[in-house]
């Protein structure tokens, strides 16, 4: 849908002024009668109600907490169609119903390419084999033995806003932009396991194979493993869940998901990629003049606004919160731009929480609002200078033909009602 961008958005109070954004995070005025409304006691807050009088569950009924019966709509959810089967379907992320930048563990997006692998970890082994001094098998025992670390990253599947190459399509952040999830993983270094088995002089690449039904594989560079990737068990403190890899799996910082093999049970040491079926008849960038560009790992820098999103109107004149996430493969995000406007005017958005590298990043816009249509787009840039394009700056050099590293410009159209949904400026 193509829409023309809306004049005299907001008013005087708002956050666009005939200059740009004002000040993120500037504090809102409350009117005379809302600071005396709120002076009033509340009936709700003194009503007595059953939760007054009845004691609740005792701690023994729930032996593994869940979240409150209020809040069971903030799920995962897939699209049926997308995909031949459930087996290598995909769970999408509900990232407007989240805040912070850690995510739950039971809302983590999922893909898979054989369905879930159910592993024993007694039973489960690692192997490095192939241009090693010492070829070596570990066991789950062996890796919880050796020095381990705790880091924070996002994982975003390289089709992540794939379906919207050629434009708007789904209706929902959770479905242009939920193949993403960051959380803390714990694990080891992979190069304290190469370490371990020596690698020869003349290794360039590695193989990492899962222990699937797929059987999935990836080549990657040696000198990415030897730089920050992890082997992790667990994650979010606590082991991982079995669609997130149980109970061993890559952590590739930056780089596509696809990687990130599940089920770890193999690396194998080479001196060229394997060019295995992920990364050439998949995974692959299908450029305008039919050729298809291999080995594009980063994940480059993408923001999306989730609040307000189709699935989550704005509800209320007045005062409100705009926020999102950003993240780069290249490093750290270092500002985040707001437009409602379609891009004619962009103000900076004020980021919150643990800034990380290679992670998930917080944004806020404090502002009023009067009802009238916003076109509300965010543009990352991270510490690389990497500044994150509209969608037809990048249909300029891919076309409309790819499916992976879709990482343009989002918008969001509010209408007067709240009503939001996605669309496109032409």
């Amino acid at each position: 849908m193509s829409k023309q961008a809306p004049k005299d958005v907001l008013n005087r109070r708002g956050f666009l002024g005939a200059a740009g954004l004002l000040a993120a995070g500037a504090a809102l005025p409350i009117g005379k009668a809302k600071a005396e409304a709120a002076a009033q006691p509340d009936p709700a807050i003194t009503e007595v109600h059953d939760f007054n009088k009845l004691l609740g569950d005792g701690v023994d009924r729930r032996p593994y907490g869940m979240p409150s019966k209020y809040e069971k709509h903030v799920v995962r959810r897939d699209v049926g169609w997308l995909t031949a089967s459930a087996e290598s379907s995909v769970n999408f992320t509900p990232l407007h119903e989240l805040d912070g930048i850690i995510t739950p563990s039971g809302l983590c997006f999922e893909r898979h390419h054989s369905g879930v692998a159910e592993i024993n970890p007694a039973d489960h082994r690692l192997m490095i084999n192939g241009l090693v001094e010492k070829p070596l098998v570990f066991t789950m025992e062996d890796i919880k033995r050796m020095p381990r670390v705790n880091r924070i990253y996002f994982l975003e599947c390289a089709a992540n806003s794939g379906m919207e190459w050629r434009g708007a399509q789904l209706n929902g952040c959770q479905f242009t932009h939920g193949m993403v999830h960051n959380v803390m993983y714990t694990g080891v270094p992979l190069k304290v396991l190469l370490d371990e088995a020596g690698l020869k002089p003349n290794v360039k690449w590695l193989m990492l194979e899962g222990a699937d039904a797929a059987g999935l594989n990836r080549s990657l560079p040696i000198d990415k493993a030897l730089n920050d990737v992890l082997i992790a068990f667990a994650m979010n403190g606590e082991a991982l869940r079995p669609e997130q890899g149980y109970p061993l799996r890559a952590v590739i910082p930056g780089w596509q998901g696809n990687m990130w093999v599940k089920w770890l049970r193999r690396i194998e040491a080479g001196d060229m990629p394997w060019q295995t079926r992920e990364e050439t008849s998949k995974y692959t960038d299908l450029m305008p003049d039919g050729r298809a560009r291999k080995h594009t790992f980063v994940m480059d820098a993408k923001s999306v606004v989730t609040n307000p999103s189709p699935q989550a109107p704005l509800k209320h004149k007045g005062r409100n919160v705009l926020s999102g996430f950003a993240w780069s493969g290249r490093g750290t995000i270092k500002r985040v731009d707001v437009s409602i406007d379609g891009g004619r005017n962009w103000g900076t958005a004020r980021l919150d929480g643990p800034i990380l590298d290679k992670s998930l990043t917080r944004f806020y816009v404090d502002f009023d609002w009067n009802g009238q249509e916003m076109m509300i787009q965010s543009r990352a840039i991270d510490d690389t200078g990497y500044v994150q394009p509209s969608k037809p700056e990048l249909r300029k050099i891919r076309g409309v033909n790819s499916i992976y590293h879709n990482n343009g410009i989002q918008t969001w159209l509010v209408r007067a009602n709240g009503e939001t949904e996605n669309v496109e400026i032409s």
